[in-house]
């Protein structure tokens, strides 16, 4: 495969997630959430929220605790409901001429801006080239530039420099680092960068084990996240969600996470030397808690894991990817090794 520019939908189900391919009784390596529930001091912070639920929500302090902790001014944050609504409110705000969206990668952005009647351009990266992102694939013309870093589901983490080359002036664009706190030290982050057209969507629910809570906020250029406040529904972050925001943006949690991705990254270790031992294909270098992979025939390999137990997620509904390619959530040593028995026997 190599880079390549397209304006073809593929037939690829957009819409599919991985709490899709989970079934009771299944060991779910398909959904990316790290954590099974929500940490002990954060069901507290939550539940304690439960007796003003008659008010109305104010994300005031929650803006102000992701203010603090990015280091940036009130009018560069805009807290939302989950990611997904950051990029439903881009696709409403924004009239983009010519809107790119760099594959593989999570789906729903290019499902909000087509769902908004913008038509959606594609830029393929390659597995030959390990899914790294070549910024001079993406057409010039492109007023908006969706990518993910790191990318799901290629696990790839893009160097800030790559992403800071596709700035023009003109442009926007959107970089989804809904799994950045879970790289060890935030590295290649633009979370802090203070640039003209950039806009950074980050989510809480893949760390924190809350994405039935729906949490997350965007970080960038006041002007742009100006128009998104104007298009943003009234009240949408509910006041759970707005207390998960602030506790999970103060100091005690960055050190928590930090120690979180520390511990994805060993565990990781573990998943991808085992899977080398099998022969199984890697994509790339990965940096994320998942890892994809490419085995023959890998409809039957996947089917098999679910009778034995285990659910992947299937990559053929990504954009660039066939049914030849799984991704793996990252989990402790003992489902790691549990699972890999399995993909022996199923790749047997």
């Amino acid at each position: 495969m190599t880079d390549e520019f397209s304006d073809d939908v593929g037939g690829h189900d957009l819409r599919h997630h991985g709490d899709s391919d989970v079934a009771p009784g299944l060991v779910d390596l398909a959904v990316n959430v790290r954590l099974p529930s929500p940490p002990p001091w954060l069901r507290e912070r939550l539940a304690a929220s439960l007796g003003d639920l008659a008010a109305y929500p104010d994300a005031r302090d929650a803006a102000k605790a992701v203010a603090a902790r990015h280091g940036r001014p009130l009018d560069e944050v805009l807290v939302t409901a989950g990611a997904a609504e950051a990029f439903s409110l881009l696709a409403h705000a924004l009239r983009p001429k010519h809107a790119v969206v760099v594959h593989p990668q999570f789906t729903e952005p290019e499902v909000a801006l087509r769902g908004a009647g913008h038509p959606v351009s594609r830029v393929l990266t390659s597995a030959d080239d390990g899914f790294r992102l070549n910024p001079h694939a993406v057409p010039e013309s492109a007023d908006l530039v969706v990518v993910g870093n790191p990318t799901n589901p290629t696990s790839v983490l893009h160097p800030a420099k790559t992403l800071r080359a596709l700035c023009r002036p003109g442009r926007v664009l959107v970089v989804d680092e809904a799994f950045a706190d879970a790289v060890s030290g935030e590295p290649e982050s633009l979370a802090s960068d203070r640039l003209t057209g950039v806009v950074v969507v980050r989510s809480l629910t893949k760390t924190w084990g809350i994405a039935g809570l729906r949490a997350g906020y965007v970080l960038g250029d006041p002007a742009v996240l100006a128009r998104l406040r104007s298009v943003q529904p009234p009240w949408s972050v509910s006041t759970p969600a707005a207390v998960a925001v602030a506790a999970c943006c103060g100091a005690e949690a960055a050190l928590e996470a930090e120690a979180l991705a520390s511990r994805a990254e060993r565990d990781r270790t573990v998943l991808v030397d085992g899977l080398r031992e099998l022969d199984v294909t890697v994509a790339g270098r990965p940096r994320a808690p998942f890892v994809l992979v490419q085995v023959p025939e890998g409809e039957k390999v996947r089917l098999r894991l679910r009778e034995l137990g285990y659910a992947v997620r299937r990559g053929d509904t990504f954009p660039g990817l066939s049914t030849d390619w799984l991704r793996i959530a990252v989990r402790d040593h003992h489902t790691t090794r549990g699972f890999l028995d399995a993909l022996s026997q199923a790749l047997t």
